[in-house]
């Protein structure tokens, strides 16, 4: 059989080879060397279990009409047309398994790949097997139909309702009651049932399984069909619909919400990291934490961590000591891993909304985890954590394909009903979604999260990653454009139509009588900066509040700010006058900023006011420092600097370090970054599934094997007397070509220049033959070029055992 499919494969043309391996991709991971290569791999196991995987349920019900139809050697394209009522469907969807070449052969008889059978039911369309198969009495009675129809309708109450649960399918069944004892008993004894062995499935007068043939089956489903219902279009699900617009606005709010919260939940990280558990991922407490500094349920802010992280913006960092003693770097300890956002993290916030959303929602789409897992409990009783290794799942980029897909294939605005979404899935791909509903709801709340989708339905925004992402799409691999010219640079597709829903960042502030300044709008990346140093942010949305304080403004000062440059600051970005209690605020902090100076000496403290420095030296809260006086204006600890000025801060001064000169040292604090990721967009979700195979790159697929099978096919056509010189058995050849024979032939092919095959003895002693065209013959060595693959050969004279010219 494997045979009879290489030589299909091999009379195909090239278009169709490719449109073959286009529809497979698998089947050239890697490139196989020959065609009787790609037809064994074709027939393997797990390459049809992936091809079947991909149809839909109509289809699968052809190929069952298929087998059905199979008398042992070859099965009749008319039989199992007739069986699906030869509509134009049934015959759509027999090409689409001749396309696949999972259903093969010539005129009207049919081969089905050998492996179908082991990955499928054996039970094709949930119908048993020939009677003449189970029982010598059941194949009498099925002998004879009337007898047959006689006896069906003989059957009492229960035994019928048997009869038809196990005719829906499959037709193997076991008696779990007393009750259906005697109905059972009475179908065994009248040959409508057959008692199987459990395990081998073989006929046994005890088993303890029973089993319908194939032609009672047929029998009792002669009003649904002998395939049973058949479904050959898709289940259309309930759609409520809204206006693209309305569902564009939302999902663009829900957007920028989605990059606030993750900027927010980095930034809670960055200001206090959270602990790796040993066993990995965040813990409960640390999520919880993170999720009420940002105002998030623990669901949104897992997913969004775990988008963060596939991302490359989140990642795991060794824990350092922190500048407030021993106790803070016990508590971490120095061996432990904590969650820090990456350097990416800070190219990322630079980048404008939409880009940043798009970067995002890619990441989503690509990882191999389900977020959706946290919370729930394992079989062993234990909980999921976010970020932990058990969150993997390979199939969680296809479910989201999946149904992302079926949302693009509705009407613009529709927004379906789950349960209606899910029958479609299944109808699209029943083998796949077997086990994928849980996925498929997570999918569903985690677009909602992130504005894929917005009020049910899909955003244009949305409708336009999905394509971008879709690994099946003909993009070409070196970025060539349909017109032949390199795609031009710019934002993407997705970003552009995001961009034109989104608000235009502004760039100026209103500051109000009572210090709250109101941002109406996104802020610009520099604005949003600027006032991240000076102010508290009080509310976010669509506009704004922040809250200018002494706090801030003494931060800002630290960060190297001085009052001219926030009294400028605020006068520049600020559309309404600035209050002159603002005006009052900054020059009050900025006259008590640096009233006190740290140095680092264990450290020390001075200052030029003798009476500020007696009111640190007996201020009960700096107790713990053990401060002691040097001079009237200079105090000492034996603490780092860094403690001291934390612990003068938080007492409401205003100290500055100071470095050995004098000189004071203001700097904005650093923030501690974990080293960068590789995002999830860039890792390969499915190894065995190549993207882009189409164009140039399938021609030279094609081409390739093309080469290889002609190379395998001429190797097998040596001549006998080359065969028999390397080594090889041919009937009635008792001796081997002379040397000096072979040595003429390759001077004479040398001057014709001519083709001859060549029997040869290479390094590792194996004998081989190869057909080339000799280029010259000298100094002990023969040149001979290959014209298959365009290679330049050398041979040693003393190797070659034999030498024959091309017929």
């Amino acid at each position: 059989m494997a045979t009879n499919l290489a030589d299909q494969l091999r009379a195909l043309p090239d278009e169709a080879l490719g449109a073959l391996l286009r529809l497979r991709p698998d089947l050239v991971v890697p490139v196989p060397s020959d065609l009787g290569a790609l037809a064994a791999r074709a027939q393997s196991r797990g390459s049809v279990a992936r091809c079947l995987d991909s149809l839909d349920q109509f289809t699968l019900e052809i190929l069952d009409a298929v087998r059905l139809s199979w008398d042992g050697e070859r099965a009749s394209e008319a039989a199992a047309l007739a069986l699906a009522g030869d509509t134009a469907a049934a015959r759509a969807a027999l090409d689409r398994l001749k396309a696949r070449f999972l259903v093969y052969g010539a005129g009207g008889d049919l081969h089905v790949a050998g492996a179908v059978g082991e990955v499928t039911s054996p039970y094709p369309a949930g119908l048993g097997r020939p009677a003449e198969q189970l029982d010598a009495r059941a194949a009498a009675l099925a002998a004879d139909p009337a007898k047959l129809r006689r006896t069906v309708l003989a059957a009492a109450a229960p035994a019928r309702a048997v009869l038809d649960r196990l005719a829906a399918g499959p037709p193997l069944g076991a008696q779990t009651s007393a009750a259906m004892a005697e109905p059972v008993q009475w179908l065994v004894d009248n040959a409508l049932l057959v008692r199987v062995a459990e395990g081998s499935r073989a006929p046994h007068p005890d088993g303890d399984l029973i089993e319908l043939p194939r032609e009672v089956g047929l029998l009792l489903r002669r009003d649904s069909g002998p395939l049973g219902e058949l479904h050959p279009d898709p289940p259309a699900p309930e759609t409520a619909t809204r206006t693209q617009k309305a569902v564009d606005n939302a999902g663009a709010g829900q957007a920028m919400e989605a990059v606030r919260h993750t900027e927010a939940l980095l930034d809670a990280l960055t200001a206090e990291p959270a602990t790796v558990l040993r066993s990995g991922g965040l813990g409960v407490r640390d999520l919880r934490r993170l999720a009420r500094a940002v105002g998030l349920d623990d669901g949104p802010a897992a997913l969004l961590l775990e988008v963060a992280a596939a991302c490359g913006l989140l990642g795991e960092t060794d824990a350092q000591p922190t500048a407030r003693g021993v106790q803070a770097s016990r508590a971490l300890g120095a061996a432990e891993q904590v969650f820090l956002p990456t350097t990416g993290f800070d190219l990322w916030r630079a980048a404008g909304t939409a880009r940043r959303w798009e970067l995002l929602a890619q990441a989503w789409l690509a990882m191999t985890r389900q977020p959706g897992l946290v919370g729930q409990r394992d079989e062993r009783d234990r909980p999921f954590n976010a970020l932990a290794p058990e969150l993997e799942r390979a199939a969680a980029p296809q479910s989201r394909r999946e149904l992302l897909g079926a949302l693009g294939g509705l009407p613009k605005g529709a927004a379906p009903d789950t349960g209606g979404l899910l029958a479609l899935l299944t109808w699209r791909a029943p083998r796949r979604a077997r086990g994928r509903e849980a996925a498929y709801r997570d999918t569903v709340t985690e677009a909602a999260v992130l504005g894929v989708t917005a009020l049910g339905a899909l955003t244009s925004y949305g409708r336009v990653l999905v394509a971008e992402a879709d690994p099946d799409g003909d993009r070409d691999p070196l970025g060539i454009g349909p017109d032949g010219n390199r795609s031009p640079g710019g934002p993407s597709p997705a970003v552009a139509a995001l961009d034109r829903l989104l608000p235009a960042p502004v760039d100026h502030v209103l500051v109000q009588a009572d210090l709250s300044v109101v941002v109406p709008g996104p802020p610009e990346p520099e604005l949003a900066n600027e006032l991240a140093a000076v102010a508290e942010q009080e509310s976010a949305g669509g506009a704004s509040v922040f809250r200018v304080t002494a706090a801030g403004v003494r931060r800002a000062l630290d960060a190297g700010y001085s009052a001219g440059d926030l009294h400028t600051l605020f006068k520049r970005r600020s559309r309404t006058p600035v209050p002159q209690a603002l005006t009052y605020l900054i020059d009050d902090v900025a006259r008590r900023h640096g009233g006190l100076r740290v140095g680092g000496a264990g450290s020390y403290l001075r200052s030029d006011d003798e009476a500020l420095v007696a009111q640190v030296f007996a201020d009960a809260r700096l107790g713990p420092l053990g401060l002691r006086r040097l001079a009237p204006t200079v105090l000492c600890t034996a603490y780092p600097s860094q403690r001291l000025l934390e612990a003068l801060r938080d007492a409401g001064y205003a100290p500055v370090p100071e470095d050995a000169g004098g000189a004071v040292v203001l700097s904005r604090p650093k923030a501690r970054r974990a080293p960068a990721r590789m995002p999830a967009l860039a890792r390969l979700a499915d190894p065995l599934t190549p993207t882009g195979l189409s164009g140039p790159r399938l021609a030279g697929v094609v081409e390739q094997i093309r080469k290889g099978d002609a190379a395998a096919r001429t190797a097998r056509r040596a001549p006998t007397t080359v065969r028999a010189a390397s080594g090889g058995a041919v009937a009635g050849l008792t001796s081997v070509q002379a040397h000096s024979q072979a040595l003429a032939v390759l001077q004479q092919a040398v001057r014709d220049k001519a083709q001859v095959w060549v029997g040869y003895v290479d390094a590792h002693g194996a004998t081989l033959s190869r057909l080339v065209r000799p280029v010259s013959l000298g100094a002990g060595y023969l040149r001979a070029e290959d014209d298959r693959t365009e290679t330049l050969h050398t041979f040693a004279l003393h190797r070659i055992t034999a030498a024959v010219l091309e017929e």
